[in-house]
């Protein structure tokens, strides 16, 4: 991967969208037009089959998670986690997804690692 001094980073498993201009391929070309880099991290997506917990009690949340972060331990995974810590260390990343609020979506888990390997947590609290 490669960017430049802005990137957002598509954490969608299927970067396609019912609202016009949010697939891949009319975002990227929106963001490049911008200055922006986009990525597309299907890596990083969350499978349809645990995005319903996402939207439940809080715990079914904490289920959801937890599924998801063990979804996220394997090397492709951690290799596109450390891509987009890298390029976070030099310059601006934005992560996206298609729920408004991180809280509710697995976005949640992967900007926590994100800020444990940029070591954020610390600054966070």
């Amino acid at each position: 991967m490669s960017g430049g001094a802005g990137i957002l980073a598509d954490v969608r498993l299927n970067a396609i969208s019912r609202k016009r201009g949010f697939s891949k391929r009319l975002l990227g070309a929106a963001l490049a037009d911008a200055g922006i880099s986009y990525w597309h991290v299907p890596e990083l997506g969350n499978p349809g089959w645990n995005r319903a917990g996402f939207s439940g009690s809080s715990d079914e949340v904490h289920e959801a998670r937890a599924r998801f972060t063990g979804m996220i331990g394997g090397e492709t995974a951690d290799t596109r986690l450390e891509e987009i810590a890298a390029a976070a260390r030099v310059g601006v990343v934005a992560v996206m997804c298609v729920e408004a609020d991180e809280r509710n979506c697995h976005r949640y888990v992967v900007l926590q690692e994100l800020h444990r390997r940029l070591d954020l947590c610390a600054a966070l609290s």
